[in-house]
C-alpha cells in the first residue's frame, strides 16, 4: 500500500458458492446488492424507493407543517428495503438463500432516532407519533445549527482538544447538536427514550435483535474517541446547564468495523428466504464503506462519493489535525489507518432542484438534454460563477446557514449555462477541499469518483479533472457503497464460512477495477485556474469576511416564510 499501512492476508480459496448481501440506505432509496464472493460479480441489484422519502414539509398523519431546515424519515421505509429488496434480488439472480453467508449495511450519517429499550422507534408509538422530535432526523436536518454554534463557541472558549479532530468545528448534522435540540425542545420525548441511536446501528438491531453501536459513527459524529471517550461533562454543562449525562442516550460500548454484530433473527431469516446462520456486520457509513467498495487503498487517492450530497474520504497511515474537515478517526474507515472525512452538502439535490424548476419535473430526459447542452458551453463562456451552498456548506466552512449563490447572470443567460455553472460549482468546491488537504501536508495525486453522478454525468467528471488538474477514475461498478457493505458482510461471516478474514483480504480479492478515466485538458485547466481564483474570492467573502450577508437573508426568510405558508393554505 502506498504510504504504508497494515499487511493484507489473502483468504483460503473456497470452491462452494458463497454470496454476501450489501444494503445501502441512501437519502431517497435503499439499494440491495448480491455479491458473488468467488468471482466478484454483482449477481443482482434491487433499488427500493422510500415511500415517504424525505419528510421536510408535513408530518405524516397530522398535517402539521414542519419548520424550515427540518428533514425526517420513516423507519418503515428502511424495513421495507430489507423485507422487499432481499427476496427480490435473490429471485432476480436465481440464487438460493442458503448460499448467502453474510449481510453488511451502510447508512447516511448522522441519521438518528429516539427509541425505547426494545428498539421500537418512538414515532411508531401512538402517544408520540404526532410529535416531530419522535421521528428519525435525517443527516440533512439542519435545524440544530444554533446548538452547533453554541457548542463550537464553548469548545473554543475552553480550548477543548477534541475539536482539532473535527477540523475545528462541530456540524449541525452531527449527533450532539441533534440530541441537545431534542433535549431543549421536547423534554418529554427525550425522557421517554432509552436511547438516541444512529440509523446504521438501529437497522443492525432490527436484523439481529441485538443492539451493537458502531465505533465508526460514534467517532465521526458523536465526538467519541477510543482513547479519551466523550468530551468532558463539564464542557456540555458549560454550553447547556443541566445537560449533564451526555452518554445517557449514546452508550459507552462500541464495536469495530468488520466485527460480527450477530446472526440474522430466525423469524426475519424465514421471511427473507435466508438461513439464520447468516452473519450481520456492524453498521457502517455510506461514504466510508465506499473505500473498500471502490478498492481505494492508496494514501494519495481522494475518494468522492457523489449522490444527494458528496462525502470525501482519504485514508492515510498518519494523523494530521488539519482544519476545515469533518473528522479524522483512527480505524474509522480501514483498520490500522486514519480516515479523513470532508464533503459538500448539496449536489444531486441541487441539480434536481434546478431541473425541476426549468422542466417542471426532475425527469431523466431533461437531465440528459441539459448535460448535452451544457457540454457545448466552453469553459468560462457563460460568465457565471456559483457557490454550491444550496444546503449550507459542509467543508471547509461547516456552516448550514449559508445559502447558494449564482453570480454573473444577464438577459442572455441560458438554462444550459446555469446548469453548467452548477456543475462547475461542485467541481470548484471539490478543488477547495483538495487544496485544503494539500496545504496541510496530505499530497493527493488522483480523484476516484463513485455514485450516480459519477456514472451518469461524464461532463461532471471532466470538470473535476479540469478544475483540479488531476486524473479522475470511476470504478467499474455502479453500486460501490452496497458493494463495500457486502464485503464487510463477508468479513463478518469469516473465511471459514467462505468469506474473508479481514477487509484487506476482501479488497485484494474483489476490487472492482476501473470503469472510466478522465484526464485534465490543458486549455480548460488554464481557464479554470483563472476562474478558481475568482471562486476563492467569492467563497471567502461570503463565507467568512462578509458572512453576515447570507446569514441575515436566512433569518429574514425564516421569519417571513410562515406567512407564505399561511397564504398558500388559505388559497387551497
Amino acid at each position: 500500500m502506498a504510504g504504508g499501512g497494515p499487511q493484507r492476508t489473502r483468504p483460503p480459496q473456497a470452491t462452494s458458492s458463497a454470496y454476501a448481501i450489501g444494503i445501502d440506505f441512501g437519502t431517497e432509496s435503499g439499494r440491495v446488492l448480491l455479491l458473488d464472493l468467488r468471482s466478484g460479480v454483482e449477481a443482482g441489484v434491487a433499488v427500493m424507493p422510500y415511500a415517504s422519502g424525505v419528510i421536510d414539509r408535513v408530518l405524516p398523519g397530522t398535517g402539521e407543517t414542519l419548520p424550515g431546515d427540518w428533514a425526517l424519515q420513516d423507519p418503515d421505509d428502511w424495513r421495507a428495503v430489507v423485507s422487499a429488496g432481499v427476496p427480490a434480488v435473490l429471485d432476480a439472480a436465481g440464487v438460493a438463500g442458503r448460499d448467502v453467508i453474510g449481510i453488511g449495511i451502510d447508512f447516511t450519517c448522522c441519521t438518528v432516532l429516539p427509541v425505547i429499550a426494545d428498539g421500537t422507534p418512538l414515532c411508531e408509538l401512538p402517544p408520540w407519533r404526532a410529535r416531530p422530535h419522535a421521528w428519525p432526523k435525517l443527516w440533512k436536518h439542519h435545524a440544530a445549527q444554533g446548538v452547533a454554534d453554541r457548542l463550537n463557541e464553548v469548545a473554543r472558549e475552553r480550548d477543548e482538544p477534541f475539536l482539532a479532530r473535527y477540523g475545528g468545528k462541530i456540524s449541525s448534522e452531527w449527533y450532539f447538536p441533534k440530541l441537545i435540540e431534542l433535549w431543549l425542545e421536547d423534554r418529554e420525548i427525550y425522557e421517554a427514550s432509552s436511547g438516541f441511536i444512529e440509523a446504521c446501528d438501529w437497522i443492525v438491531w432490527h436484523l439481529t435483535g441485538r443492539e451493537r453501536r458502531a465505533a465508526c459513527s460514534a467517532g465521526y459524529k458523536a465526538l467519541w474517541s477510543p482513547v479519551d471517550g466523550l468530551p468532558p461533562t463539564e464542557y456540555f454543562t458549560a454550553a447547556y446547564p443541566g445537560f449533564d449525562q451526555p452518554a445517557e442516550k449514546l452508550g459507552s460500548e462500541f464495536s469495530a468495523l468488520g466485527e460480527r454484530a450477530g446472526l440474522l433473527r430466525p423469524e426475519l431469516a424465514a421471511q427473507l428466504g435466508l438461513e439464520p446462520s447468516v452473519a450481520v456486520a456492524v453498521g457502517n457509513v455510506d461514504s466510508f464503506v465506499s473505500v473498500p467498495g471502490a478498492g481505494v487503498l492508496e494514501s494519495t487517492s481522494f475518494l468522492i462519493v457523489m449522490g444527494t450530497s458528496i462525502c470525501d474520504v482519504v485514508v492515510h497511515p498518519d494523523e494530521i489535525l488539519l482544519p476545515g474537515i469533518t473528522g479524522v478517526v483512527k480505524d474509522g474507515v480501514l483498520s490500522g489507518l486514519y480516515g479523513y472525512e470532508a464533503g459538500q452538502a448539496a449536489v444531486g439535490d441541487m441539480l434536481a432542484w434546478f431541473v425541476g424548476l426549468v422542466a417542471g419535473a426532475g425527469d431523466g430526459e431533461r437531465y440528459s438534454e441539459l448535460e448535452a447542452e451544457a457540454a457545448l458551453v466552453a469553459p468560462g463562456a457563460s460568465g457565471l460563477l456559483a457557490l454550491d451552498w444550496w444546503n449550507g456548506n459542509r467543508t471547509i466552512l461547516a456552516d448550514a446557514d449559508l445559502s447558494g449563490v449564482l453570480s454573473g447572470l444577464t438577459l442572455q443567460t441560458t438554462a444550459a449555462e446555469i446548469y453548467r455553472a452548477l456543475l462547475e460549482s461542485i467541481a470548484f468546491g471539490n478543488r477547495r477541499i483538495v487544496d485544503n488537504f494539500e496545504e496541510h501536508g496530505l499530497a493527493l495525486d488522483r480523484l476516484v469518483a463513485c455514485g450516480g453522478i459519477a456514472e451518469k454525468s461524464p461532463l461532471t467528471m471532466q470538470l473535476l479533472a479540469d478544475t483540479s488538474g488531476r486524473r479522475v477514475l470511476v470504478p467499474g461498478s455502479t453500486e460501490i457503497p452496497a458493494r463495500g457493505a457486502a464485503l464487510f458482510g463477508a468479513v463478518a461471516a469469516g473465511a471459514e464460512a467462505g468469506g474473508f478474514p479481514d477487509i484487506m483480504a476482501a479488497i485484494d480479492a474483489l476490487a472492482p477495477g476501473t470503469g472510466a478515466i478522465y484526464e485534465p485538458e490543458p486549455a480548460a485547466v488554464a481557464v479554470y485556474d483563472e476562474l478558481y481564483g475568482l471562486y476563492r474570492q467569492l467563497h471567502d467573502t461570503l463565507g467568512r469576511d462578509q458572512v453576515e450577508l447570507l446569514h441575515a437573508l436566512k433569518r429574514i426568510r425564516e421569519r417571513e416564510a410562515p406567512r407564505s405558508r399561511e397564504r398558500e393554505a388559505a388559497s387551497l
